[in-house]
């Protein structure tokens, strides 16, 4: 062996990065499909474009790649929520939601030039919230809640509709919970 792995082409490419991501449960970032596949960064940018241009359906988050699956046999109870708090709270309401067994799915502002911008969380644990929000330290980026003052949804699922209940009550005891 030459110690040089041979770049895998197009289409090849492509049915691999889908069957990776099939297969995992986990998210897989871009680098690691960078590396498996021996192309640059963005050219697995482009492939996952063209996959989904497909209709395959990933969903870029903050920890890589995942591919969402139909779950009908093993249904999980969803809920939007509306919820305000400062920049500073984020650790609090993030680890409030996982310590009840919660995915937090994703995060949703309304824009009002843009209107809704969502961004991709899939955070299901405190390991996952930390790495969260040690990304954000680390990049320097902004909560996209800080275009509303802190208003904002998660879409946020569980096992049970019951963990739903008791997080979201949580919220409110914290008075994060915005309600009618």
């Amino acid at each position: 062996m030459t110690g040089e792995a041979k770049k895998i082409l197009g289409e090849k490419r492509r049915s691999l990065i889908l069957t990776w991501l099939k297969d995992e449960r986990e998210p897989i970032t871009g680098k690691e499909l960078s590396e498996r596949s021996n192309v640059s960064r963005q050219v697995i940018v482009q492939d996952i474009s063209l996959l989904k241009a497909t209709g395959e359906p990933i969903m870029a988050t903050a920890r890589g790649y995942v591919y969402l699956r139909d779950n009908h046999e093993n249904e999980r109870a969803t809920r939007v929520i509306v919820v305000k708090h400062t920049a500073e709270q984020t650790a609090e309401e993030l680890y409030t939601l996982v310590d009840h067994g919660v995915t937090v799915r994703n995060v949703m502002v309304e824009h009002p030039i843009y209107g809704d911008i969502t961004g991709s969380l899939m955070i299901k644990n405190r390991k996952e919230a930390d790495a969260f929000l040690e990304e954000l330290k680390h990049t320097g980026a902004s909560l996209l809640s800080r275009l509303t003052e802190g208003v904002h949804l998660h879409e946020i699922e569980a096992e049970r509709e019951e963990q739903l209940d008791q997080a979201c009550e949580a919220l409110r005891m914290l008075g994060y919970l915005l309600e009618d």
